[in-house]
């Protein structure tokens, strides 16, 4: 194996704290964790895991929200209350 380096990025900290516990439960430190998946990137050369969209996030998702935001600024919709039912 090559001589190690340093490698500096930043993460959100509550994905940093998910991660920590994660690798805690696993027995691994993040360095750990990280080095096995650079590993498998580099000998795979993919990702080695689904990278996909939030359909959340799409276009027409977003377009849709933007008008009932613009509908209900404009007073344009029509709510109604009504009892939640729990089973």
């Amino acid at each position: 194996m090559g001589q190690s380096v340093n490698v500096n990025f930043r993460l959100d900290e509550d994905v940093k704290k998910s991660m920590e516990q994660a690798c805690f439960e696993l027995g691994l430190s993040m360095s750990a964790a990280f080095t096995i998946f650079a590993k498998k990137v580099g000998r795979e050369k993919r990702i080695p895991f689904e990278v996909s969209v939030d359909p959340f996030y799409s276009e027409s998702n977003i377009s849709y929200l933007e008008k009932k935001m613009s509908d209900y600024k404009a007073g344009l919709l029509n709510f109604s209350k009504h009892n939640l039912i729990e089973e």
